[in-house]
């Protein structure tokens, strides 16, 4: 597992270990919070088709899916 602070993931680049239709280099857009101001989910961006979807941010954690940067 990854070792990620959250608070640092914003702008962040990372590559789906499987991708799905072509879409496979994400950015970390924006951070989702609780009312307590603690980081809960992560809003990612497809470099390719622009398209946005909100994961958990636990999630990047997982070397089966998801590598850090671009490659």
């Amino acid at each position: 597992m990854i070792r990620l602070n959250p608070e640092k993931l914003h702008l962040s680049k990372w590559t789906a270990v499987k991708p799905v239709r072509r879409e496979k280099h994400f950015i970390v857009t924006a951070l989702v919070r609780n009312e307590q101001e603690a980081v809960v989910a992560c809003l990612i961006e497809a470099v390719h088709s622009r398209k946005p979807r909100e994961i958990d941010w636990r999630e990047l954690k997982d070397p089966g899916k998801w590598r850090q940067g671009w490659l």
